[in-house]
C-alpha cells in the first residue's frame, strides 16, 4: 500500500519557501507550494531544482486561499508552472470552465508532463454521496488526472462517507485524494491512504498547518508505523 505524504509550504516570501523545500523533502515524499501565500513569488527559482515532486497550488480566496489578484492572473501562474514542468498543478472545480480549459490545453501543449489535480473544498460539512459523485464526475469531465475532495467532518459518519467514496472511485481505476477536515476528520487523514487515496497532507511542524485538523508529518508517520 502506497502512503504518499505531501507537506504544504505556506510562506510569505519566496526565500522562506526555498529554505523550507530541502527540509520538507527530507521528511516527506512531496511538497505542495502554496504560491497564493507568497508575496514576492519567483516561480523559476522555486521550480528550477526542487529536489522532489512538487504540487503547485494557487488557492482562490473562497476556498481557503490567499491569492488577491484576478482569476486570469491566478490561472496564468499555474500555466507558467506547467511550462516549467511542475509535476502537478491544482485548480479548483469552481474556477471558470474557460480557465480550466486553458490550463488543460497548456498541459497538453507541454507534452502532458504535468498532472492536473481538480479540487473541491467544503469548509461547512460533507455532502451526501450523490453530490460527491457529481463533483467527481464533473472534475474528470473538466480534464482532471486526479480529483481532490476535502470536506469538513461534522460527525464520524462523514469520515466513513469520504472513505467509502475513495474505495468506489479507486475500484474504477481513477486517482483521488480525499479526506475530511476539522478535529473530527483527523481519522480520515490517517485512513485515506489505506482506502486508496493518492496522497495525504501533513504539516512540517505544529503551527504550519494549511487546513484545520492537519496532523504533523511526525505524527502521521508514527501512526503509520504503529499500524504497520
Amino acid at each position: 500500500m502506497t502512503r504518499i505524504i505531501c507537506i504544504p509550504i505556506m510562506t510569505e516570501t519566496n526565500e522562506a519557501a526555498l529554505g523550507q523545500m530541502p527540509l520538507c523533502f527530507a521528511m516527506a515524499d512531496m511538497v505542495e507550494l502554496r504560491i497564493d501565500a507568497i508575496k514576492n513569488l519567483d516561480l523559476p527559482s522555486l521550480l528550477s531544482s526542487p529536489g522532489g515532486k512538487v504540487v503547485v497550488t494557487n488557492r482562490k480566496s473562497d476556498e481557503g486561499g490567499w491569492f488577491s489578484g484576478n482569476e486570469e492572473k491566478r490561472v496564468a501562474l499555474l500555466c507558467e508552472a506547467v511550462s516549467m514542468k511542475a509535476d502537478f498543478v491544482d485548480i479548483e472545480l469552481s474556477t471558470d470552465p474557460r480557465l480550466i480549459s486553458l490550463l488543460v490545453k497548456t498541459v497538453k501543449k507541454y507534452g502532458g508532463l504535468t498532472q492536473l489535480i481538480v479540487s473541491h473544498h467544503d469548509f461547512t460539512g460533507t455532502p451526501q454521496m450523490d453530490e460527491l459523485f457529481r463533483i467527481v464526475d464533473e472534475s474528470y469531465r473538466r480534464g482532471a488526472d486526479i480529483v481532490k475532495i476535502a470536506t469538513y467532518a461534522c460527525s464520524m459518519k462523514d469520515n466513513m462517507t469520504i472513505l467509502n467514496l475513495i474505495g468506489i472511485i479507486r475500484r474504477h481505476n481513477r486517482n483521488i485524494i480525499a479526506f475530511c477536515m476539522g478535529e473530527t476528520g483527523k481519522i480520515s487523514r490517517i485512513a485515506a491512504p489505506m482506502f486508496g487515496s493518492f496522497m495525504t497532507f501533513a504539516a512540517r511542524e505544529k503551527g504550519t498547518e494549511s487546513a484545520p485538523g492537519q496532523l504533523t508529518v511526525h505524527e502521521i508517520k508514527e501512526i503509520f508505523r504503529i499500524l504497520q
